[in-house]
């Protein structure tokens, strides 16, 4: 499968996720032993079998959710590895509130080619505490 296919694929993924559905995301990961994951509920995780646990933990928490938008920042691709810089916009109920939330999350994501297809192989999320506009540059006080 081609790099934008699978892109795509995880995308589409990532709403099933946001309704606390991990598998279709965990299908387009690598499960290899060099498998990463950093995500805002916890410490970073390394390795398929860990990878797997903190993906079924992550997506409990959400549920009636969706990714809004996703604003892709730039990418940088080879023949065998592609790295991304997104902002995903993300509405759901977390944590079992009834309130709808918004989360906004600045996300690295790399994609490696294995067996004929592109795998994620390591993706770092972190929520964007104080919104700006993009290439607004550093916040300085006064």
């Amino acid at each position: 499968m081609q790099l934008d296919e699978v892109i795509d694929q995880f995308h589409k993924a990532l709403n099933q996720f946001a309704q606390g559905d991990p598998e279709p995301a965990k299908a387009i990961c690598s499960h290899s032993a060099d498998m990463s994951l950093a995500n805002p509920w916890g410490p970073p995780a390394v390795g398929w079998d860990l990878v797997s646990e903190t993906l079924d933990s992550a997506a409990a928490r959400f549920k009636e959710g969706r990714v809004s938008s996703i604003e892709s920042l730039t990418r940088h691709v080879a023949s065998d590895l592609a790295c991304f810089l997104d902002i995903e916009h993300w509405q759901a109920k977390i944590g079992g509130s009834d309130e709808e939330s918004t989360l906004d999350l600045r996300v690295t994501s790399v994609y490696r080619a294995e067996g004929g297809t592109w795998a994620l192989v390591h993706r770092h999320a972190d929520p964007i505490m104080n919104p700006r506009p993009l290439n607004a540059g550093p916040q300085r006080e006064g």
